[in-house]
């Protein structure tokens, strides 16, 4: 198998699907607690593979297009039954939205 083509492979196996809407603020809150970092990376499936960045706070969220290289393209501030309507939402209710499973620790902790 080629170098690339394993590369990916390993990568797509770390994606886990997003089931409903209401985990995207626990798996947002999992991330930052884990990793120090603020926000979540979110992809929608498809041939684009829309990558996305969702910061959580008490009136809602802030969501972030990024560009393959992770900067920020666009943002919006969605209050959330605004964010019901967003294409992170949309791809949710098809299936089609993923995210990167939070890395762990050298002793296999989270």
């Amino acid at each position: 198998m080629h170098h690339t083509t394993a590369h990916r492979a390993a990568r797509a196996s770390t994606w886990l699907p997003v089931n409903a809407l209401g985990d995207i603020e626990y798996l947002v809150k999992e991330s930052e607690v884990l990793t120090g970092q603020a926000g979540r990376r979110f992809v929608i499936a498809g041939a684009d593979r829309l990558p996305y960045r969702v910061h959580w706070h008490p009136l809602g969220f802030k969501v972030e297009r990024l560009d393959a290289g992770g900067k920020v393209l666009d943002y919006r501030h969605l209050l959330p039954w605004e964010f019901e309507r967003h294409s992170l939402a949309q791809a949710l209710a098809y299936g089609q939205l993923f995210t990167a499973s939070v890395p762990r620790d050298r002793s296999g902790r989270t």
